[in-house]
């Protein structure tokens, strides 16, 4: 070996690839300390087991990706490994559910919704069983590119009768997610990223009401930011950015994608002259599309814009990069309202 090349640190391992969507190994400090972070799925998923012995798991070889040795080792005999093999496990869950358990069942994203697709439509969906379907990794969040890159996952849950759609906006509202799904009988898609750190310490926990829009900031102003999961504190960043430089702006965390709130978003067409949605997912079939069905049906004059991944595949990058290079930054959000805002000013 030539004594100039250092070997690596340590060998990569698919955590690297799951976190954040870091482009090189992390340092020993870093691994360290990722070791530590928090697993609030894990434990809200374990609690609530521990309150309900119907509850098991499944989980297709991403145990620890997903958070689920946890329940796996103090349940072993609830938790149920089917292997790479997402089609039969979302079977399994389903005939789990019929013989009168809670299945959850878990993933990454793109192979909870996409592979299976069948399966969850014909065993989950058309019965109503009561499997719950957790997908992480969403939207662009992996560097491994296209074929880890849910883009479409909420599309295609919100096609399917019978089926619940929850992303929570972060951590902090992780256990409340856990318990809505749950709580409601039936199918339930839940979208989530694993934590990169701990909460910082006096962060309250956030409620969520199923199918009802959280309102942030529902003060006065002319446009309202509506974003989802990763893009919510993007979304408060902007219109605080907005805000600094006198344009009123509210936003709001539609963590329900289905059913969706619509009455909400009616009561906005009397105040808002825009309304933007966010989010890290195509704007086909998602959050946007949710939203634009409502002004289409009321046949109301407010501005839309969506935010998203536009009509193509992304890349294999960063996800930082990668929400600069959609638009998905604070920056390219308060951006796009305040070119909207410009825009809709010329024309009346």
């Amino acid at each position: 070996m030539n004594a100039n090349i250092k070997a690596p640190a340590r060998t990569l391992e698919v955590e690297d690839f799951t976190q954040g969507g870091a482009h090189t190994a992390m340092s020993a400090a870093q691994s360290a300390g990722a070791s530590s972070v928090p697993r609030y799925y894990g434990e809200a998923l374990l609690a609530l087991a521990r309150e309900r012995r119907n509850i098991v798991a499944l989980s297709a070889d991403l145990t620890s990706s997903t958070e689920t040795d946890i329940f796996r080792d103090t349940f072993p005999e609830r938790f149920l490994n089917p292997g790479i093999a997402e089609a039969n496990m979302v079977g399994v869950a389903g005939g789990l559910a019929r013989s009168g358990l809670q299945a959850w069942v878990h993933t990454f994203c793109v192979f909870a919704t996409r592979r299976p697709f069948d399966q969850i439509a014909m065993q989950v969906a058309y019965p109503r069983t009561d499997v719950k379907i957790v997908g992480f990794l969403p939207g662009l969040s992996t560097i491994l590119g296209v074929s880890h890159q849910a883009i479409d996952d909420i599309a295609l849950m919100r096609a399917l009768p019978n089926m619940t759609v929850i992303e929570p906006s972060g951590p902090a509202q992780v256990p409340a997610a856990v318990r809505a799904a749950a709580d409601h009988k039936g199918p339930v898609y839940l979208r989530l990223l694993r934590a990169s750190a701990a909460l910082p310490e006096g962060t309250p926990w956030e409620p969520l009401e199923l199918g009802r829009i959280q309102p942030l900031d529902d003060g006065d102003g002319e446009a309202l930011i509506v974003a989802s999961g990763l893009m919510v504190e993007p979304a408060k960043a902007a219109a605080r950015a907005l805000r600094a430089q006198g344009i009123a702006v509210a936003v709001a965390n539609a963590h329900t994608l289905k059913p969706f709130d619509e009455a909400f978003i009616q009561r906005q067409l009397a105040r808002r002259r825009l309304i933007v949605t966010v989010e890290n997912h195509s704007i086909v079939g998602g959050l946007g599309s949710a939203v634009a069905e409502v002004l289409a049906e009321a046949g109301a004059g407010t501005r839309l814009v969506r935010l998203g991944v536009r009509d193509r595949f992304a890349q294999g990058a960063s996800m930082p990069w990668l929400f600069e290079r959609h638009g998905l930054t604070a920056q390219g959000i308060a951006d796009a309202v305040r070119a909207a805002l410009a825009s809709g000013e010329k024309t009346r």
